[in-house]
């Protein structure tokens, strides 16, 4: 049974048709994966499902009683309004409990001493267990620990944009919904955050609807796929897999189709190139045919074009990083990295929110000076880098115009040259779309136009900032197609699984402190976060110039005796957080015993990482031993 049906939905936008006459039905177990090429309406599609707006014509009816919760794409919120309040907000009955008693404890917080508001304690306390809100309460602490939103009293106004994005995400999943809305949950959380959301979602009981630029997420979440092209909807009822598959038949039947017609065309052109004049009712019918014939072939003409890739030499020499180091203020973001880029390299970027994965890229590209160490860069590297945030454009100019900014074309290997428009093509902008104001972007084309005119520079060094962030699936396909012929140097910070496995062939993994160690696959690389101390797989290579390690290759006698007790101590402090987690649960109560427990949990986070480190140093000693 249907919760929610699409029955002949119209609608347009700017004068273009979106959808026109679609109908079809969420049941209560789909997680369906929305996918279609940015502009076709992904998102006006998500906003008519949650009714933010209204179709055209047409109609969109759910079942009585079913609610609809949506991933916010911009937070609107309080001046004072911390995480907490945030998220906690809606209409269920234990949201509204929890915010009560979270607003009393921060209200006895800020005044200890007003015996009034610490006698409201014990009432709430007692509402929250009539109605059950404790569970509710640490389920919302849980999700937002996982997305790393590690301070859920902190004012929403001081968080960056990428920890409010987590925000809204933690909010849309603490909240019971019937069907649950999500616009691009992977932007802005890493990827051990999407493991676990990937597993989250895997899981979810109640229906699910998503876009996402991520297969493998894709892959593993959705049990349907609905395809949106040219204004028509596709559905499949299976994983991406099985939908490109299928789509592959489709597009087999379709292009059988294309023939005939491509051949009646023919027919019908040979007729009208002889003269025929519509002089009776058949000769009339049959150039009406004529005309309706070619524009359905201008309608079904494929976007893709194969064009040669445009690239300048590159000589021996490319980036050289030596003992480079980055803080911002006593935060050490990158710390003593020697690396040495070599031509033909694709190396991918990983690491947490906020590690310092752009700082890396800005030292590389000379826009970013390290605090100490040099970069050296080759005389004949010619580099371009496409950044997070798109520059400013000029609404009013055309995109063909915007391309020709940089360059009317480009000469590529053969010798032979790339016009702007052909550019513009390869990366889906059809002819007649080239000479459209860019007002008239979506968010997403508006991406997909940055990413032409930077490869019009013809780098033979290419620097990619999230490249996958707002781009639809079958960009992405056109841009590992271009990169897998690119014959310069690739280097990509993503938290793309599948878009840094197809593109990169070593992946750079930031960590705390600043260092910096190489893996072989971003899997290697998140098998590496989720393993016992005991039994770390050894990195391929770990970069710490100067540091004491490369010196040394064997223990002094206190550092053989803190090597041997060292996993002892790690699994005690391991221990010893799940009590406190436990007892910070049973006592949220009592506000002072649990700001007291919430401190100490705090103090053996941090030994616990710094103990981790120290590891990692003294295990980095022992593999050399046994090498010597």
């Amino acid at each position: 049974m249907n919760i929610l049906s699409m029955e002949n939905v119209t609608k347009a936008f700017n004068e273009k048709t979106l959808f026109e006459n679609v109908s079809f039905g969420i049941n209560k177990n789909d997680r369906i994966g929305l996918v279609g090429i940015n502009g076709t309406g992904k998102s006006t599609f998500l906003k008519l499902i949650s009714q933010e707006i209204k179709p055209d014509s047409g109609s969109i009816v759910k079942t009585s009683g079913f609610s609809v919760q949506c991933l916010a794409q911009t937070l609107h919120f309080e001046k004072n309004e911390t995480v907490m309040e945030y998220v906690l907000k809606g209409a269920h009955p234990s949201m509204k409990i929890i915010l009560e008693y979270e607003n009393a404890l921060k209200q006895v917080s800020a005044n200890p001493s007003d015996v009034s508001l610490q006698e409201k304690l014990p009432a709430l306390a007692a509402k929250m267990d009539q109605a059950g809100a404790w569970d509710f309460e640490s389920r919302a602490r849980a999700i937002l620990d996982r997305l790393k939103i590690l301070e859920p009293g902190a004012y929403l106004n001081k968080l960056s944009g990428g920890q409010q994005k987590r925000v809204a995400l933690a909010q849309a999943l603490i909240h019971p919904s019937g069907l649950l809305i999500l616009d691009e949950p992977t932007n802005h959380i890493d990827l051990e955050t999407i493991k676990w959301l990937e597993d989250y979602l895997a899981q979810y009981k109640n229906a699910l609807l998503l876009v996402t630029h991520d297969r493998y997420f894709l892959n593993r979440v959705v049990n349907r796929i609905l395809e949106i092209d040219k204004g028509r909807i596709y559905a499949y009822e299976g994983n991406f897999e099985y939908f490109l598959e299928k789509k592959t038949l489709r597009q087999e039947a379709q292009n059988r189709i294309e023939e005939k017609r491509r051949r009646l065309y023919i027919s019908e052109l040979a007729w009208i190139r002889r003269g025929a004049k519509a002089r009776t009712t058949k000769q009339k019918a049959r150039i009406k045919r004529f005309v309706e014939i070619s524009a359905v072939k201008k309608e079904t003409a494929s976007s893709e074009i194969e064009l040669p890739v445009a690239y300048r030499r590159l000589g021996n020499k490319v980036i050289e990083l030596k003992n480079v180091s980055k803080s911002f203020g006593s935060k050490k973001v990158i710390s003593g990295f020697t690396y040495i880029v070599s031509p033909g390299d694709r190396i991918g970027i990983a690491g947490p929110n906020g590690s310092g994965k752009t700082v890396l890229l800005n030292i590389m590209a000379q826009t970013l000076a390290p605090d100490s160490g040099t970069v050296e860069v080759g005389s004949t590297v010619k580099t371009a880098f496409y950044r997070q945030d798109n520059e400013d454009m000029d609404d009013l100019m055309r995109m063909i115009d915007y391309i020709k900014e940089t360059a009317q074309y480009v000469v590529s290997n053969d010798g032979s040259s790339i016009s702007a428009g052909q550019m513009l093509e390869r990366f889906l902008f059809d002819t007649n779309q080239q000479y459209s104001l860019i007002k008239n972007l979506s968010g997403g084309e508006r991406r997909r136009l940055s990413l032409a005119k930077v490869l019009m520079q013809q780098p033979n060094v290419l620097l990619l900032d999230e490249p996958t962030n707002d781009l639809d699936i079958q960009t992405l396909e056109v841009l590992e197609e271009y990169l897998e012929y690119f014959r310069g140097v690739v280097i990509t910070a993503s938290h793309d699984r599948y878009f840094l496995d197809k593109t990169t062939d070593k992946i750079l993994a930031i960590k705390s402190g600043g260092t910096i160690r190489q893996y072989n696959s971003a899997e290697e690389y998140l098998s590496s976060l989720v393993q016992l101390p005991g039994k770390v797989k050894k990195p391929s290579n770990t970069f710490k110039t100067g540091s004491a390690v490369e010196q040394k290759a064997r223990f002094t006698y206190s550092e053989s005796r803190e090597f041997l007790q060292i996993e002892g101590i790690i699994e005690k402090l391991e221990s010893d957080i799940t009590a406190v987690s436990e007892e910070i649960s049973k006592n949220w109560s009592n506000h002072v015993k649990a700001r007291e427990l919430s401190e100490k949990h705090k103090a053996l986070v941090e030994e616990l990482d710094a103990k981790m480190a120290r590891w990692v140093y003294l295990n980095e000693i022992a593999e050399k031993m046994k090498v010597k």
